[in-house]
């Protein structure tokens, strides 16, 4: 059995390292939103991306870890997680997750967010507006003292009540240095369950959210993670710390993102 990651609790000069990468990963999925549009392909997403990262003094984080061919995911519609950048087009009404990982000066800033393509369906509006709030009502369970468990039952309570299914095979997780570190951030379970929250710990909310159940299945590139039913799934993102009295996001966004919490 696979050893855990360790739990790295970060310094203050890791934070503030931290909080630049962070920072970049925010304004750079602010980026893609202004360029976001109908017609384009997802490979063009990845060559803004990757473009804007590295004019920044970074590295793009998901370009050839354990092989992954690309500098961002991009999931669209059924695909939960992971989608590999194409020549596939946005088309009116679909739903799409932009998931960045930059490294800068050593850190690793991590954030997603599902954006809407035109004119979407109920179902697509009512599934991302839950997931929005469940990374919303997880992060409030962010504090010193509490347990990792905290943050999935408060995840999985909401999207239940909501109709939603939380997927189980993909969970939130420590960042820093590493890509993934300690602590595995499950979206789901009971509460009063895990390693309890300490100031400097830092860490990834990244519910996915599906319409119908939370089965998925992995595709022959060997990424690519879909629904098992074909229905939707969407994702959002934010790298946090835990501070004296609560949390920082540090992924926080400057302003609203373009066709997802704003639109022209």
């Amino acid at each position: 059995m696979p050893r855990k990651p360790p739990i790295r609790i970060k310094s203050p000069n890791d934070i503030e390292l931290l909080r630049r990468s962070c920072r970049l990963a925010a304004d750079t999925l602010l980026m893609v939103a202004d360029h976001l549009r109908i017609g384009m392909t997802t490979l063009e997403i990845d060559e803004l991306v990757h473009k804007y990262t590295i004019e920044h003094g970074a590295v793009p984080a998901t370009l050839g870890y354990h092989g992954f061919p690309k500098s961002v995911c991009t999931s669209i519609n059924e695909v939960v997680c992971h989608g590999i950048p194409s020549r596939r087009r946005l088309k009116e009404g679909d739903i799409i997750n932009v998931d960045v990982t930059c490294k800068l000066d050593g850190f690793h800033g991590d954030t997603s967010a599902t954006f809407f393509v035109g004119a979407v369906s109920p179902e697509a509006r009512k599934l991302v507006e839950v997931t929005r709030r469940c990374l919303a009502i997880g992060i409030e369970q962010v504090r010193p003292g509490g347990r990792i468990g905290d943050i999935g039952h408060a995840i999985e309570r909401h999207a239940t009540q909501a109709g939603c299914s939380v997927v189980r095979d993909f969970v939130g997780h420590g960042v820093g240095r590493d890509f993934h570190e300690g602590p595995q951030v499950p979206h789901f379970g009971d509460t009063d369950r895990g390693p309890r929250m300490v100031p400097g710990m830092t860490f990834t909310v990244e519910p996915m959210i599906n319409l119908g159940g939370w089965e998925l299945e992995i595709l022959k590139d060997g990424w690519t993670a879909v629904t098992l039913d074909r229905m939707l799934s969407a994702q959002f993102e934010h790298t946090v710390v835990v501070t004296e009295t609560g949390c920082e996001v540090l992924t926080e966004r400057s302003r609203p993102l373009r066709h997802s919490e704003v639109f022209d």
